[in-house]
């Protein structure tokens, strides 16, 4: 079954920023490790056309869960920085919806311990 999350990752790894409004409410809070919260469809929006460090890649997700108000996914992240360098790496996040929008977003990273 096709989701809000499935549609949005599609939609990133496409590179189809002009489509954020379809999945995000406007006064849309993200978390993301390493950077205040992004606050604000215009705030996102400058993240992924001016500093996100992916060059290309695909999330692969592993699982989905969405319910009336909440969503959560998780899966893995292939591809390639900015820099050239590949990235392989988990990931995590969980959702807040108002109606048909994203209201809230939380992502986590994972990576080895040793």
């Amino acid at each position: 079954m096709e989701t809000i999350v499935h549609r949005l990752f599609d939609a990133i790894d496409s590179r189809r920023w002009e489509r954020l409004p379809d999945f995000f409410d406007a006064d849309v809070v993200y978390e993301r490790p390493g950077y205040e919260p992004f606050r604000g469809l215009d705030r996102l929006d400058h993240f992924y056309r001016e500093e996100r460090v992916i060059a290309s890649g695909r999330h692969h997700l592993e699982g989905v869960v969405v319910g009336d108000t909440q969503a959560a996914c998780w899966g893995r992240f292939i591809g390639t920085h900015r820099d050239g360098t590949p990235i392989d790496e988990a990931f995590a996040d969980t959702y807040q919806l108002t109606g048909d929008r994203i209201r809230h977003r939380k992502s986590f990273f994972f990576r080895p311990a040793v």
